[in-house]
């Protein structure tokens, strides 16, 4: 493993000690994830460890010239880094969803009281973890269970999206990210933004992450303040940003999980 882990998903918590530590559902079991100073230690403490969480490393020293160079030494310096293939596609569909309207601090928040209050929760030695509530689970919940956590205006979607889960699921799993995309796209309320968010989530292809998200154009012009960057709103970015990219999609997943990793890290 290399030394540097993203952590951009709400669920990696930070430990008293300066690790980074979250529970992930697989096919076969509940697992705790610790990252520390000795790298990365995984135990499963539900089920069976037939199915292992699976990490993507990322090298931005493969990016090419059309990169602008106050970018790509800025990534250059963060170096190869590893992320959680999310291996439960219910919960990247979930995170995604309760991502919508709010802020990123928010919506850490809200992710982390709704895993807690209705998910599955697990004594570690790094405190209580816990993994989402199941889409079973979601179908069950009354109004006002929504309203407790903050999550009322995520009501209606999470339970289309998990009526459709539980329909779609086993086919949905073996689609590419961008078969994904579209199929998540037939969810009322689910648009392009989060079917794509959920989809780079759970395949670790970030080729199809929404290149012109507030964090892309936040952490890029942190990394690369003098570059001529377009305003927050301003449509030209997306394609400024595949056009840095060029034609090869294993670049554009690069440039664009090196540069969220950049703005959410733990060495």
């Amino acid at each position: 493993m290399t030394g540097v882990l993203t952590t951009d998903h709400p669920a990696w918590i930070e430990t008293e000690t300066g690790g980074r530590a979250r529970t992930v559902r697989t096919a076969s079991g509940v697992w705790v994830l610790l990252w520390d100073r000795e790298g990365l230690h995984m135990s499963c403490v539900h089920g069976t460890e037939d199915v292992k969480p699976q990490f993507v490393t990322t090298d931005p020293s493969c990016l090419p010239g059309t990169v602008p160079a106050a970018l790509k030494a800025g990534l250059d310096d963060l170096g190869p880094t590893q992320r959680l293939a999310n291996p439960w596609l219910w919960d990247a569909i979930s995170t995604a969803i309760l991502r919508q309207v709010v802020r990123a601090g928010q919506a850490r928040k809200l992710y982390r009281a709704w895993c807690k209050t209705y998910g599955t929760t697990i004594d570690t030695p790094h405190g209580e973890l816990a993994v989402a509530p199941t889409a079973e689970q979601v179908l069950a919940l009354g109004e006002a269970k929504f309203e407790s956590v903050g999550a009322k205006f995520h009501r209606s979607v999470l339970q289309a999206a998990a009526a459709h889960h539980e329909r779609h699921f086993v086919h949905w799993q073996r689609m590419d990210a961008g078969g994904l995309v579209s199929a998540l796209t037939n969810v009322p309320r689910i648009g392009p933004w989060t079917a794509s968010a959920a989809a780079a989530d759970y395949t670790g292809d970030f080729s199809i992450y929404p290149h012109d998200d507030l964090a892309v154009r936040t952490w890029a012009a942190q990394i690369a303040p003098e570059h001529d960057w377009p305003a927050k709103k301003d449509k030209a970015f997306g394609p400024m940003w595949t056009g840095m990219a060029g034609p090869d999609s294993t670049a554009l997943h690069t440039l664009t999980l090196s540069t969220l990793t950049w703005g959410s890290h733990a060495r």
